[in-house]
């Protein structure tokens, strides 16, 4: 017993805490700790000694530099004295700099005033407005009043369309209405719920000006007094109608009896003078064929397979003649016309037609490859430039439906610019030819050396 616990008692610090933590059975006897090899202790005092030389060396105050390029500042590591002299040169030089931007700035500024002082006085000096202070996305002035309300754009209620693109609608404008603002202004003075204003007048010179389409208006356009219902078809395609049917403020004219008369009378220059005269020449139009260029209604339809033509187009067709020929043929069409001086649109549809009160500069409102037929007369000729012509050449292609025929008809101009302008315009386009005749134009004299030309071109099917 003595023995074992004089055994027990002479276990060391290690080999109680194994048997603590791993149980008495397992601990091992004590073994003597082996010495150091000599080449370990000699790395040791090397290390010692390169420590405390190092020590001293810093301590010592001597300065560190670092080997740079002759051109880089020198960099003081550890002389405090040094760093803060440079720091302070450093806040000199960075003084002087902002001091010398701040005159060049100045000087910037009074070179950009005397330059918009210089172009100011150019511009008196020729007869220019002198630059925009603000932009105003376009117009001369800040729109405001109605105006504003019916040009900018207007949020959509459920956010972005993927339609529409965007999250925004835009109101159709026409993009010369800027250039005409006071105008504009004017025409969208007017009370809001009330009755408009009697500005026809105003509202076609905007148009014709390129202001098209105009604005929209929340006014009510007054009617006619003691206003009288339409004739039913098929009498109301030759008959005139009412005078109470049209307001003629804004007309030279106060009822039909005058604008049927300006055919019976001479002189005077008017926009289709015999138009309104429905039992004169606007009753025998395109009933006959000439041999000319005059072709009749009943000669194109049977250019084209029966029953195929049956909804078309007439562009600047004055009081809608054409419309009602061919209405009595079963073939819809839609009169475009501008109320130039007469009622025209007003005359269209009392006829029970339909017109469209449209400029030849506003893009025709139908999607491409609609239409059996387009017809116009005069209308397109050498009183229209070259570039606005052949656009809407391409558009009169663009709603044609392959086989569609366009029938230019009794289109005037020069002869000098019959072959080096005009057929080269008509060709680029990409009609075939179905009919084409050349005749001199003489109602004005046979020295002014006129021309017409009448063909039925046809849209290719590929």
């Amino acid at each position: 017993m003595h023995g074992t616990k004089l055994r027990i008692t002479s276990l060391s610090q290690p080999q109680q805490l194994g048997a603590a933590m791993g149980g008495g059975a397992d601990v091992h006897a004590h073994r003597p700790a082996r010495p150091a090899p000599r080449h370990a202790k000699l790395k040791m005092l090397f290390v010692v000694i390169v420590t405390n030389f190092f020590s001293v060396y810093l301590f010592s105050g001597a300065s560190l530099s670092l080997n740079l390029p002759e051109s880089a500042p020198s960099i003081h590591l550890w002389d405090s004295t040094a760093l803060l002299r440079d720091l302070n040169a450093t806040r000199d030089a960075l003084s002087l700099a902002r001091a010398e931007l701040s005159l060049v700035r100045a000087q910037c500024g009074t070179s950009s005033l005397l330059l918009d002082s210089v172009l100011s006085k150019l511009g008196a000096v020729h007869g220019e407005d002198a630059p925009a202070a603000k932009d105003f996305n376009g117009w001369p002035e800040e729109p405001s009043g109605e105006l504003k309300l019916a040009i900018e754009p207007h949020r959509l209620p459920h956010g972005f369309s993927v339609n529409f693109g965007t999250d925004e609608l835009f109101p159709g404008l026409g993009f010369a209405c800027r250039n005409f603002q006071e105008d504009l202004t004017k025409y969208m003075t007017y009370n809001a719920s009330a009755a408009c204003p009697d500005d026809e007048a105003l509202a076609l010179q905007l148009t014709l000006k390129g202001c098209e389409p105009l604005p929209r208006r929340r006014c009510k356009p007054r009617s006619p007094a003691r206003y009288v219902e339409p004739k039913p078809l098929p009498e109301s395609l030759w008959s005139i109608p009412a005078d109470t049917t049209v307001n003629w403020t804004p007309y030279t004219c106060k009822n039909y009896t005058c604008l049927v008369d300006r055919a019976r009378s001479r002189g005077g220059s008017y926009d289709c003078k015999d138009c309104f005269d429905l039992a004169g020449k606007e009753r025998r139009r395109w009933l006959t064929d000439n041999g000319g260029p005059g072709f009749s209604i009943d000669g194109v339809l049977r250019s084209r397979p029966p029953g195929t033509v049956r909804i078309g187009l007439d562009i600047g067709g004055g009081t809608g003649t054409f419309a009602a020929r061919m209405r009595e043929r079963n073939v819809t069409v839609v009169t475009t016309t501008l109320d130039l001086d007469a009622p025209f649109n007003r005359f269209v549809a009392s006829r029970g037609l339909l017109p469209l009160q449209l400029s030849l500069a506003q893009r025709l409102p139908f999607a491409d490859g609609v239409l059996d037929i387009v017809h116009s007369m005069k209308v397109l000729s050498n009183s229209v430039p070259d570039a606005v012509l052949e656009f809407a050449l391409f558009d009169v292609y663009r709603v044609l439906r392959p086989g569609g025929v366009f029938w230019l008809d009794h289109f005037f101009c020069l002869g000098t610019q019959l072959n080096a302008t005009y057929v080269p315009i008509i060709d680029r386009v990409g009609f075939r030819r179905l009919r084409w005749k050349e005749s001199r134009k003489l109602d004005l004299g046979a020295e002014r050396n006129e021309w017409y030309i009448s063909a039925l071109l046809e849209k290719p099917m590929t």
